[in-house]
């Protein structure tokens, strides 16, 4: 067999990418019926351009003619870098924040490698609130950990006390994920406290005080007033991992960074570890460009209201046609339960939704059988005209 025989099954299992899959039939299905009949809501691909501040800066860096501007910095990145994000999560966290306490990535997504690289031991285990982003899976997998899912609250907030029945010995770290993809729920100040909580009395009944992981690219977007609970001040052992692909509109970018509390016990030995890790998982630095991009620009102005607007358009179309939602705090995902017709079976809603040119991601693939995903960072035209097939697909199971 020339491939692993881990990644044979898994990438060909049905539940495998589904979120890749369906934006990819999107792009088949536009060719066929034209854009403007295909309702893609597939793929949490940001549509609001970066801000004009973002773009002026990345114009006036990129033409910059210094010797050595594009060569390699310190694994962790330039210190003016690591100094402005520590600097952008004092000022969310609510605490001095060090530079040494930051070390720049490669997206969200590859700050959450090289910090489970650093953490995990084989067999350790990591907790996560269900439903929860997909890659997460993989990404414990790729270094010998086994991903624990742990039920949410039937209104998607936080179930502690389910949390503290799944910690062991192996527990090494719970992951969360706040606004949360794909339910939009922020989890409140007062049950990551009571989290912190659960975790300080395991450390001291175990010896062993797993890691409080908070991934947030979502941070900057939420809605009516609501906030994202700020870790540090609650739990020494947290660490935030982040990225500017949803906050800055820059996906395709692939910058962000990781910042372990400064009241983290081993916080020197941790940080050591995740600047080693980038380096040997091939990484070697977060990109050079754009670093200098968002050490200038992390607070750039962005208008979220325009998801805002969707949200709201997005929940008037699926009220009219019966569908039952979760509605959204933060993020750009609306999380729906599947009809009682399909018997909880999300895949085969998804089909049936493409027959109606609508792209949904299913939710198996999130830990969330028997619901689906809807990603409105679209544009308003496009939810606006998915009314009608909406209501049609809705209306032919009855």
């Amino acid at each position: 067999m020339p491939i692993s025989a881990y990644i044979q099954e898994t990438m060909n299992s049905k539940g495998s990418g589904v979120i890749r899959k369906m934006f990819e039939e999107g792009v088949r299905l536009k060719a066929l019926h034209g854009e403007d009949k295909v309702f893609d809501f597939s793929l949490g691909n940001p549509d609001i351009d970066p801000p004009e501040a973002v773009l002026q800066a990345v114009s006036r860096i990129a033409a910059c003619r210094e010797k050595n501007f594009h060569g390699y910095m310190p694994n962790a990145g330039y210190p003016f870098a690591r100094k402005a994000m520590a600097d952008k999560t004092a000022a969310e966290q609510g605490v001095p924040v060090p530079a040494d306490c930051v070390v720049m990535s490669v997206g969200a997504a590859g700050a959450l490698n090289s910090l489970l690289k650093a953490i995990l031991n084989e067999g350790d285990t990591v907790l996560v609130p269900a439903p929860f982003f997909a890659e997460y899976r993989h990404y414990v997998h790729n270094f010998g950990g086994t991903l624990v899912e742990v039920p949410t609250k039937e209104d998607f907030s936080l179930d502690v006390e389910a949390i503290r029945r799944a910690l062991s010995k192996k527990t090494a770290a719970v992951l969360i994920n706040s606004p949360n993809n794909p339910t939009g729920r922020v989890y409140s100040t007062e049950d990551i406290a009571r989290l912190a909580a659960v975790l300080q009395e395991h450390a001291a009944s175990c010896g062993r005080a797993p890691y409080l992981i908070c991934d947030e690219p979502y941070r900057a977007i939420t809605y009516d007033g609501v906030q994202v609970a700020a870790a540090f001040p609650l739990y020494p052992s947290s660490v935030v991992v982040t990225s500017f692909a949803k906050n800055l509109s820059l996906p395709g970018e692939r910058i962000g960074y990781i910042c372990v509390n400064p009241q983290c016990p081993d916080k020197d030995e941790l940080v050591a570890a995740c600047i080693f890790t980038t380096r040997i998982l091939g990484y070697v630095n977060a990109p050079a460009l754009f670093q200098r991009v968002v050490a200038e620009c992390w607070n750039a102005e962005a208008d979220y209201s325009l998801y805002k607007k969707r949200r709201d358009e997005l929940v008037s179309i699926l009220d009219e046609a019966g569908i039952v939602h979760a509605c959204p705090e933060g993020a750009f995902y609306m999380w729906c339960k599947v009809p009682d017709a399909f018997n909880g079976d999300d895949m085969a809603f998804a089909d049936y939704l493409k027959k109606y040119l609508i792209l949904a991601a299913p939710g198996s693939g999130f830990g969330g059988k028997g619901w689906f995903r809807l990603a409105y960072c679209v544009s308003e035209q496009s939810i606006v005209n998915s009314r009608t097939a909406f209501r049609q697909a809705m209306a032919d199971l009855k």
